[in-house]
C-alpha cells in the first residue's frame, strides 16, 4: 500500500535517502564516501528539525519508493530566491508508474499548507517539469534552467 510520510517522522529512512541523494547529485561521489554520507545525514537531520527543509517520502509497504523536498535555499547563483522545489527522486525500478506525479502533488499540498505562494526549481531536465505546471523563467548556466511553480 502506498503512503506519503514526512521524513522527520520516519528517520529510519534517512540513511537510504541520504545515500540515494548523494549517489544522484554529488559532484564527486567516490571521494570520502562514508564520511560524506555520515555528514549528509547529520546535516539533513538538523535541517529537518529546524524546518529549513521539508522532505516527503513515498513508501510502498514500508519500502522506500522515492522522495521530494522543499528547501529554503538551493541555488548558489540565485541566493535571493526562496523556497525551492527540490530532490524529486524515484528509484529506477519504480519509474514510469506515475510515482513522480504523486510526489509532485504531495509537495504542492505541503507548500500550500505552509502558505507558500510559489516554489522555484532548477534542473538540467528539459520538458519534464512542465507537465507538473512548472513555468520556464530562464537559463541559470550552461546546464540548468530556472522554473517557477505557482501554488494555487
Amino acid at each position: 500500500m502506498l503512503k506519503i510520510c514526512d521524513l522527520i517522522d520516519n528517520l529510519k529512512y534517512i540513511e537510504e535517502v541520504a545515500i540515494l541523494e548523494y549517489n544522484e547529485w554529488a559532484d564527486d561521489p567516490n571521494k570520502n564516501y562514508e564520511i560524506r554520507i555520515k555528514n549528509k545525514i547529520e546535516k539533513m537531520k538538523k535541517q529537518l528539525q529546524n524546518r529549513e527543509i521539508y522532505k516527503l517520502i513515498l513508501l510502498n509497504d514500508d519500502i522506500l519508493v522515492g522522495f521530494i523536498s522543499i528547501f529554503e535555499k538551493d541555488s548558489d547563483e540565485l541566493k535571493y530566491l526562496t523556497p525551492w522545489y527540490s530532490t524529486m527522486y524515484v528509484k529506477k525500478e519504480y519509474r514510469g508508474k506515475g510515482y513522480s506525479r504523486i510526489l509532485n502533488n504531495e509537495i504542492i499540498k505541503k507548500a500550500k499548507s505552509l502558505n507558500m505562494k510559489y516554489l522555484y526549481l532548477k534542473t538540467e531536465l528539459k520538458n519534464y517539469y512542465e507537465k507538473f505546471g512548472a513555468i520556464y523563467i530562464k537559463n541559470i548556466n550552461d546546464k540548468e534552467r530556472l522554473y517557477k511553480i505557482d501554488i494555487e
